[in-house]
């Protein structure tokens, strides 16, 4: 197995690397507006985001993935072979070398 990271921009594909890991998106608190969610996350049960974050749904979140021209960069699985965790956010632009 690889701990290679991938990118994507595919809705359906980030979904689901996220909900298998029992994540869900967010937004960083006091990060946005009444029309702006702010800077997103995807927030992990158990992790330390409980009180910077705020959850979102899924269509704010993807509106805003796009608006910002985003990327999103994971690992499927860690060098000994186990579910990867690892994941941002990378401007498109930077993700085709």
């Amino acid at each position: 197995m690889t701990s290679e990271s991938t990118t994507t921009t595919s809705h359906q594909r980030i979904k689901e690397w996220v909900t298998q890991r029992g994540g869900h998106p967010a937004m960083v608190k006091d990060t946005g507006t009444k029309n702006d969610p702010g800077v997103l996350r995807i927030d992990f049960p158990g992790y330390s985001g409980k009180d910077s974050l705020s959850s979102i749904d899924w269509d704010t979140f993807f509106t805003k993935f796009d608006e910002n021209r985003l990327a999103f960069l994971y690992q499927e699985t860690t060098a000994d072979g186990k579910p990867s965790r690892f994941c941002k956010f990378v401007r498109r632009d930077e993700a085709h070398h």
